[in-house]
């Protein structure tokens, strides 16, 4: 998928930049080499391959620290809601800001 010098006038206005056609040049050919490389690497078979939960689980073994799932603190809501002008249910009430 190639970008046309009309695709980076639009995604220049999205992001609200002003770029000089030079800009604009150059930004294209990095944009299209970024999707060469996104297009060489969803042309990889990755059948049968299992995801890694770090990338140095690739080179060496690697061991989780994971932590005790247990609760740390305790049920707080009404200390936090004390100060809210509007409450319903546990929640806060808010103005409506969408007609």
């Amino acid at each position: 998928m190639a970008l046309t010098p009309e695709d980076v006038d639009r995604i220049a206005q999205l992001a609200r930049l002003e770029l000089p056609a030079a800009e604009q040049a150059a930004m294209r050919e990095q944009l299209n080499g970024f999707f060469r490389i996104v297009e060489q690497m969803s042309a990889v078979d990755t059948r049968g391959v299992e995801p890694l939960y770090t990338p140095l689980a690739a080179v060496q073994a690697a061991a989780l620290r994971l932590r005790e799932d247990r609760v740390t603190e305790g049920d707080e809501r009404a200390i936090n809601q004390a100060s809210a002008p509007a409450l319903q249910d546990g929640l806060y009430l808010v103005p409506r800001v969408i007609e």
